[in-house]
């Protein structure tokens, strides 16, 4: 999955996503105008090659690609502190969100955002903060499964990350490789209680960009067969997507080349490899995919949109309305 320059395609770029080695895109803030402009686009993309996955991240809050024209999602940190006054209501807030998200991502042509984030955390980690539902592991666990279960509604499939869970470093892992320095019994206990509970849900998974070496010294977790394999895949459970983070993020860059790392992540268990803002190393990766034996994607066929609303009967119903106001009630505070 790469990225793309601008809000059109170049005629580069129609010939790159042509090619099998590119499985889907991801658009970016700099890719999207308005409503009108962005379901053009991923049309044009669909006509080029319609098997693309077309993907986005709208988490609410600060991570919102999509502005012009959609509700303004809040921080789902925000659901965290209503819970503390009433975990019913605030579930219900979260499942009417959730639908709220991602019927207006699937109108505009999308498969899915890249939601929710089950990392605990309040304002440990800098990168993640207000981004997560709570610190606490058993509300990010309501919270966020009710926000699944929303977007289940609209006909979205769920990804969880960042998988283990990403709450508990200080560093960011877009400008370096964090640590954490806890065992799997202690992250059990606590971070990983989100991604265990709601695996059954959860159509995708995305690993950190983290290195924990009480649990594999000589890997970071998205990387690491014995993280996705053995833990994720074998104690967990879980049998669907791995999608790898971004390999253009600096947590990746110690694993070596662009070809290196995507091939290290392909290896671990990853279903796909993201390369974005870096177009020169999604080439390289594309390059080398190309060379190598043919890959089945067939888990990749659960992340498809299985509804496409449409936008003026969507705006004219009573739940699009509903979700509007509460969303809107909680920005204002």
């Amino acid at each position: 999955m790469l990225d793309l320059e601008g809000p059109q395609l170049t005629a580069q770029e129609r010939q790159l996503l042509s090619s099998p080695a590119v499985g889907g895109v991801i658009l970016f803030a700099r890719n999207i105008v308005d409503r009108t402009q962005v379901a053009q686009l991923n049309q044009s993309i669909r006509d080029v090659n319609p098997a693309l996955l077309l993907a986005v991240d709208q988490e609410g809050g600060r991570v919102a690609r999509l502005r012009q024209g959609y509700t303004p999602l809040p921080a789902m940190q925000r659901l965290g502190e209503w819970y503390l006054r009433d975990q019913a209501g605030a579930a219900a807030a979260a499942r009417q969100l959730g639908w709220l998200m991602a019927s207006e991502v699937l109108a505009s042509g999308f498969d899915l955002s890249f939601a929710p984030v089950l990392d605990v955390d309040r304002d440990y980690c800098s990168v993640i903060g207000d981004r997560a539902f709570s610190d606490t592991p058993a509300a990010v666990v309501e919270l966020a499964g009710a926000f699944i279960a929303g977007m289940s509604d609209a006909g979205m499939a769920a990804t969880g990350k960042h998988f283990p869970g990403h709450g508990r470093v200080v560093g960011d892992s877009h400008l370096e490789l964090p640590v954490d320095r806890r065992d799997w019994q202690q992250l059990l206990c606590s971070d990983l209680l989100p991604f265990r509970a709601l695996a059954p849900q959860l159509a995708a998974v995305m690993p950190a960009h983290i290195l924990f070496p009480a649990v594999d010294a000589d890997h970071p977790v998205g990387f690491s067969k014995h993280w996705l394999g053995d833990k994720l895949r074998g104690q967990l459970a879980f049998d669907g997507v791995i999608f790898s983070d971004d390999l253009s993020m600096q947590g990746a860059a110690g694993i070596g080349s662009y070809c290196q790392r995507a091939a290290a992540a392909l290896q671990a268990g990853c279903d796909m490899v993201l390369v974005c803002n870096h177009r020169q190393g999604a080439l390289e990766v594309v390059d080398w995919l190309q060379r190598q034996p043919q890959r089945c994607g067939q888990r990749l066929a659960a992340m498809r949109r299985r509804q496409r609303p449409q936008w003026p009967e969507l705006l004219a119903s009573q739940r699009w309305q509903q979700a509007q106001q509460l969303s809107l009630g909680l920005l204002a505070g």
